[in-house]
């Protein structure tokens, strides 16, 4: 954590949940400051009651406005990008909002990041940016092959670009912890197919990877954790051991089962102890691996293909905590 000693952090989206959790941990540290970058005035005020700290600064803005990202990202050191349209119904039915804020937006972090001088920047990504199915993985497969080629544009700057990608989040907003919790009243739990399989990550543990990455990063890789699968019927049971489950049908745009590594990908993922790491295809990456990490070719991670599962006992559990 000594690289953030006298650093100023800014990050996009920063009122969501992994935002605050990440300003949380940061603020623990001697940063100089963060900065938090959202849209929402009314979150940035909720959220300015959470925290009394006096190096946390609040600035209006979106990523849609090139010139608005030049201001905020003066002085900047690092940069988390977290802001994102990532519901997969409100991308479906507004394509042209999603494309301006994931793809476009993604333009503008890169451009203003390599002309203000910024030394590194983290895209968060996700499993559906993998062999891609509704427009939201479309967008954000789009912003992460954005981000690995930004490294191409920097020239003789010291700007550097990775991307996270990582499964569902425990308890975000948005996600199906908070649905289940809500419905459990009624004594139904609705789920779209049985045979469904999710990746599973906290949100500690979210943050905590994308710390790690900042110190690990070169600039061009895409960096997944190691996490476990579970069944969405499971998770049904842990939430609420005593509802009915009904089997509603899959919803337009989403997967059975979700992957994080493709098989075409596998050709240049070298494996590590607890992540994987995603190379670019471009001639400047120079901090190639000995192939001897290198995963196999046919190698898929697909959260049905998963070698780690959680039972309703461990899914309970999280829960909880």
């Amino acid at each position: 954590m000594d690289m953030y000693n006298d650093k100023t952090i800014l990050i996009t989206g920063g009122t969501g949940s992994f935002g605050k959790k990440f300003t949380r941990r940061i603020l623990e540290t001697s940063v100089k400051k963060v900065i938090i970058f959202s849209r929402d005035e009314l979150k940035q005020y909720e959220m300015k009651q959470e925290f009394s700290d006096r190096r946390l600064r609040f600035f209006i803005g979106d990523v849609r406005e090139k010139d608005r990202l030049y201001r905020a990202f003066d002085g900047v050191d690092y940069v988390v990008h977290a802001a994102a349209m990532k519901h997969v119904d409100a991308c479906e039915y507004n394509p042209f909002e999603a494309v301006k804020t994931n793809i476009h937006g993604a333009q503008n972090i890169i451009e203003a990041a390599i002309d203000k001088g910024v030394h590194k920047v983290i895209a968060l990504s996700t499993d559906k940016a993998a062999a891609p199915l509704n427009l939201y993985g479309a967008t954000k497969l789009a912003s992460d092959k954005l981000f690995v080629a930004g490294n191409s544009y920097v020239g003789e700057k010291d700007t550097k670009f990775s991307v996270v990608r990582y499964g569902n989040v425990v308890g975000s907003r948005g996600s199906v912890v908070p649905f289940f919790n809500k419905m459990r009243k009624t004594g139904r739990l609705p789920v779209t197919d049985e045979r469904m399989t999710r990746f599973w990550i906290t949100l500690d543990q979210g943050v905590q990877f994308v710390i790690d990455n900042f110190r690990r990063m070169q600039g061009g890789e895409i960096f997944v954790p190691k996490i476990p699968s579970m069944k969405v019927t499971d998770l049904a049971k842990a939430i609420g051991p005593e509802c009915k489950i009904d089997i509603i049908g899959i919803r337009p745009g989403e997967k059975l089962h979700e992957v994080m590594i493709t098989e075409d990908d596998a050709r240049r993922t070298i494996e590590c102890d607890n992540y994987y790491v995603i190379q670019p295809e471009f001639p400047w990456w120079q901090y190639e691996l000995n192939s001897e990490n290198l995963v196999k070719n046919d190698f898929v991670y697909s959260s049905d293909r998963n070698q780690e599962w959680l039972s309703v006992e461990q899914l309970e559990t999280i829960i909880q905590e």
